[in-house]
């Protein structure tokens, strides 16, 4: 089955599922605080390590304490789709276990 631009309303419904996250600039966003750089960093190499996985992979950036992704798919014009919510999905998962903060 090919993957299929999801509508604005779709978007919505499933960002409803996922606090936190937002859609802006044609991308699903998402940005994670935690305790030290550390911390952090560890939560980058386990969401590289799921978007190996999945083979779908986002834009990734490491601040001091954050975490930043954005993703959408490219291979449909860079919408998004139901592959880019099944990561965000995944990433927010396990980011409870490396002690992300509230933000």
């Amino acid at each position: 089955m090919a993957l299929a631009p999801l509508s604005q309303q779709e978007i919505d419904d499933r960002l409803a599922e996922l606090p936190g996250w937002e859609f802006r600039d044609e991308k699903l966003r998402r940005t994670y605080r935690l305790g030290s750089h550390f911390a952090a960093a560890a939560l980058v190499l386990h969401i590289a390590q799921v978007q190996d996985e999945l083979d779908h992979h986002s834009d990734l950036t490491l601040g001091y304490n954050k975490v930043a992704l954005s993703v959408n798919t490219h291979s449909v014009g860079g919408a998004v789709t139901e592959k880019d919510f099944g990561l965000a999905g995944r990433v927010e998962a396990l980011s409870q276990g490396h002690g992300v903060k509230a933000t």
